[in-house]
């Protein structure tokens, strides 16, 4: 295929996410879940973050900060490790991508994120292949995730897995999701389950699946998915649906851990007057109340900056006092018109 053609099959892919995600929110009672928001929902954090004049500085070590396995990971219920924070990728392209991931790796990232949708695994491989190489690190060190975000027939989905393969190039994938509920998610399963069992997917998981659609899913799975990858930040807590999911052996992990800025989150009081006590940021904040709940995030940024930022969270620990004043944010509702699940 030319490169003009996959541009065209690109954009006709989005079209249809988005219009069939509209649908099931009008199936579940919700607003347009990706229809209205498109393109600015999924990881869109940190061009907010990224705008911000933020007035602390690092402090010397950020820039040495490394992701390992042992204290700044989760294990997942198939045995495998992965990163608390990691890599958001959308609305990354080009060479802006290649190199990101690049920077990314050297100021310790391990957890990469992208997607179907996205519109660039390739980009994201390149580059991290490109940083893997010159840093001399292997490919066991990191973990990738990318996402089937088409409605597909069995056979379908059996073909687009070999084509998020082709694209990443990186031998295998560590963890793939559904991205959303869809009419066709089940047999989806069954072509994920074969990959997995064939090698080509280490770990399989859901995204945007609502409790009720998470209960009955699992009922029927032969493989267990390790992740439900959902809308989660301060002002949308998820702790009950955390409890649920972690009854059940799966991780949530947190997209938009920043609700990309909603809400004024960047100078929320709350979050800087807890900052200031630990001379941190609100960014940092806000991910470390995540983190030490055990879950999982995925801040975007293209800014190396920022990217040791959303890292040097580890140093410091929320009291209750804290905790306490940050669980009162919560307002239980998405910052997108996202339906509540």
């Amino acid at each position: 295929m030319d490169k003009h053609s996959d541009s065209i099959n690109t954009a006709r892919n989005r079209r249809e996410f988005l219009k069939d995600s509209s649908k099931m929110a009008a199936l579940v009672g919700g607003v347009a879940c990706f229809g209205a928001f498109g393109g600015q929902m999924f990881g869109a954090d940190s061009k907010t973050q990224d705008s911000k004049k933020d007035s602390k500085t690092q402090s010397s070590n950020a820039k040495d900060s490394k992701i390992t396995e042992s204290n700044h990971a989760i294990t997942l219920n198939n045995g495998l490790s992965m990163p608390l924070v990691g890599l958001g990728t959308y609305d990354l392209r080009d060479s802006a991508c290649v190199q990101a991931m690049q920077d990314a790796l050297s100021v310790g990232y391990r957890l990469f994120d992208t997607a179907q949708m996205y519109a660039n695994e390739s980009e994201v491989g390149k580059g991290l292949k490109r940083g893997l190489k010159a840093q001399n690190i292997a490919r066991e060190r990191i973990f990738v995730t990318t996402k089937l975000s088409n409605n597909m027939t069995y056979a379908e989905c059996k073909k687009e897995i070999d084509v998020r393969l082709k694209k990443l190039d990186l031998g295998y994938i560590d963890l793939l999701l559904l991205h959303r509920e869809f009419e066709n998610s089940k047999d989806m399963w069954r072509a994920m389950q074969e990959a997995h069992k064939a090698g080509k997917v280490r770990s399989l998981g859901l995204s945007n699946f609502s409790q009720s659609a998470f209960l009955d899913f699992i009922k029927t799975c032969e493989i267990k998915p390790v992740v439900n990858q959902l809308e989660t930040h301060v002002f949308f807590q998820r702790r009950e649906y955390q409890g649920v999911l972690e009854a059940h052996g799966v991780r949530l992990q947190a997209w938009s851990p920043f609700s990309k800025g909603k809400n004024d989150f960047f100078n929320n009081e709350v979050l800087l007057k807890i900052g200031k006590k630990h001379n941190k940021s609100a960014a940092q904040v806000g991910l470390n109340y995540l983190v030490s709940r055990g879950v999982s995030v995925i801040p975007k940024t293209s800014k190396i900056e920022r990217m040791r930022e959303n890292l040097n969270i580890f140093d410091f620990t929320l009291d209750k006092s804290d905790i306490d004043s940050i669980a009162k944010l919560d307002t239980g509702k998405s910052s997108f018109g996202w339906f509540n699940a």
